[in-house]
């Protein structure tokens, strides 16, 4: 089957291909595609989660019964937008970005998908702002997605302050393919793979950077 994929040309992860699947099973509504929309309209890195890792993201979240949730990165707000969408009603998501030019995007972005009362954004250094939020632990699940040359501080907390049973999800698991190098960067995200193997029950899911599930021990 895969050598007659080969010689008609055709590789199983066409554009095509994924455009089709992402708008069957993880179309946006209109709160989701201005958000998606919002890096390119706001001039902010072009960095965010794409439609079927956001999808993936809120589908855990449900399967796993998550109530109370912290996101690393914020950026315009999609990734919270789709974790809070999976959430229920009393639910709550504290997400946390360093840059508040990104922050009061995403706070228009989450007001416009009627979630602000679901959704706090916290404006800062990630590790500043982590004690404030440890009295509302433990939580259900942890998303990883901002430097990563903290990853292995940031995945340290998690192990710290997710509950058992809940989830450790960290995106850009591969490094953007420089995962072996010996560069800083490279290291901590090593480092936070390899402490999430010990506290974490583990997988690293194939998305186009790698997506890191751990389920706590």
């Amino acid at each position: 089957m895969a050598d007659h994929a080969s010689r008609q040309g055709h590789r199983y992860d066409s554009p095509e291909i994924l455009a089709y699947l992402n708008e069957l099973h993880a179309g946006h509504d209109l709160a989701l595609a201005s958000a998606f929309a919002a890096p390119e309209l706001h001039g902010l890195p072009a960095i965010q989660v794409g439609m079927s890792e956001g999808k993936l993201l809120a589908l855990l979240l449900r399967l796993s019964g998550a109530k109370k949730v912290v996101e690393f990165g914020t950026l315009a707000g999609y990734s919270a937008i789709r974790m809070a969408q999976a959430l229920p009603v009393d639910g709550r998501l504290w997400t946390l970005e360093l840059e508040a030019r990104h922050a009061a995007v995403a706070r228009g972005n989450i007001a416009a998908a009627g979630l602000s009362k679901r959704v706090e954004v916290l404006v800062g250094p990630a590790l500043g702002l982590l004690p404030t939020l440890e009295p509302e632990g433990p939580f259900d699940a942890v998303f990883l997605d901002a430097d990563k040359g903290r990853y292995d501080l940031y995945g340290h907390w998690a192990a710290i302050n997710v509950r058992q049973g809940g989830l450790l999800l960290v995106d850009n698991a591969y490094y953007f393919g420089q995962l072996l190098d010996q560069s800083p960067d490279a290291v901590a995200v090593r480092r936070c793979h390899e402490e999430a193997a010990q506290a974490f029950d583990t997988v690293c899911i194939p998305t186009p950077d790698g997506l890191l599930l751990g389920i706590k021990k």
